[in-house]
């Protein structure tokens, strides 16, 4: 039986294990998907030589950064992101094997927000610096919208901070991404803290968490008739770029 995982930590609210199983379930893959929740990226090599049946992994917080250097060869995206969240593991009859990276969050994204966008929507503001984020950067470069970081420290000068973002800003920029984990379940009295009443039925809020359903963020948002949008559909769609990668 082949087998498929998840690396990451913390993994108790993770997808991707239970739309797998339903999915080799329902289409008779003898396969099986399983997570592994690891202290450290360095955990991921003893994972790959005690598992000769892993054929892929996706990649999770806090790891998509740091699992580049235990990885053979890059995607396209991938060395242009700077960010990992699939691996294909090829297997030889003999030698070491061959591990790839690959960044499906991009498709996902952009697939999720491309029909949601008007002539209107050239400037974005995305909420955080990490993988996630460095993907949707990408994601919306290559749809036509410039994107700015927004974090709590400014690292360089493409980044805002929260304190900075005045009327003009939140004018300019009439899409607005949340790749933190600010609001997410248990924690849904938490948003992101921008300034919301500068908000314009122009904006549009997307949000990558989907649990809940509709976040504090997203529902500050539609106060102000901006159009809003959760994470779950990006999900579903770069779970199944995943795939297509490991097949």
């Amino acid at each position: 039986m082949d087998q498929y995982g998840l690396i990451g930590n913390p993994l108790k609210h993770s997808f991707s294990q239970g739309f797998f199983n339903d999915k080799f379930a329902a289409e008779n893959i003898d396969a099986e998907y399983v997570n592994f929740e690891i202290p450290s990226i360095g955990e991921l090599e003893s994972i790959i030589k005690n598992s000769p049946q892993l054929r892929g992994l996706n990649v999770t917080i806090p790891y998509k950064e740091q699992v580049i250097p235990y990885l053979d060869r890059l995607s396209e995206n991938v060395q242009l992101i700077g960010a990992v969240n699939v691996i294909k593991i090829e297997r030889g009859k003999k030698g070491k094997p061959q591990l790839t990276g690959y960044n499906s969050d991009i498709i996902g994204f952009k697939n999720s927000i491309e029909p949601l966008l008007q002539d209107y929507h050239k400037q974005a503001l995305i909420l955080g610096a990490g993988g996630s984020a460095k993907a949707i950067y990408y994601g919306l470069r290559q749809l036509g919208v410039a994107g700015t970081y927004v974090s709590r420290e400014k690292t360089s000068e493409n980044v805002l901070t929260y304190s900075e973002l005045n009327e003009e800003i939140i004018e300019a920029n009439t899409v607005i991404v949340n790749c933190t984990p600010v609001g997410m379940w248990p924690n849904v009295d938490d948003c992101p803290l921008i300034p919301y009443h500068l908000l314009t039925k122009k904006h549009l809020l997307y949000d990558l968490l989907y649990n809940p359903n509709e976040t504090l963020f997203m529902k500050k948002g539609k106060e102000q008739k901006a159009t809003v949008k959760n994470g779950l559909e990006m999900l579903l769609l770069q779970a199944f770029a995943s795939w297509d990668f490991w097949k």
